[in-house]
């Protein structure tokens, strides 16, 4: 089994930061890609940007492209970091971090084995 643990959300206004992080613990050996998700209030859940661990291209959401950054911590393999700059009223949601065992990064839920319980992100106008 996997345990991911997010943690970094918060309250920011808009034009505002905030930097995610989701730390992955337990058979982490088998984990080939991770991503986040994000679930507005009285919305389904939706894809914000995928990332294969072992390098290449990460894939966002049009929404976020240009403001959000995943990284992968080089020295502490099991923590990816979400980075968002210009926070707007309509990136605010539960944040949820989500791993696979699959090599191709996906943006569909259903292709991740572990999810984390997710982190508050609320932007203010």
């Amino acid at each position: 089994q996997v345990q991911l643990v997010e943690s970094g959300g918060g309250a920011v206004q808009a034009g505002g930061s905030l930097r995610l992080s989701c730390a992955a613990s337990g058979r982490t050996f088998s984990l080939n890609s991770m991503g986040w998700f994000r679930q507005a209030p009285g919305k389904e859940r939706e894809f914000v940007v995928s990332l294969g661990l072992s390098g290449g291209d990460a894939y966002y959401t049009d929404s976020v492209k240009g403001r959000f950054t995943i990284s992968r911590d080089n020295s502490a393999k099991n923590l990816v970091y979400l980075q968002m700059n210009s926070l707007k009223p309509e990136d605010t949601a539960v944040y949820y971090c989500a791993a696979s065992s699959g090599y191709r990064p996906s943006v569909y839920s259903g292709a991740y084995d572990y999810w984390g319980k997710g982190t508050l992100v609320t932007v203010s106008s």
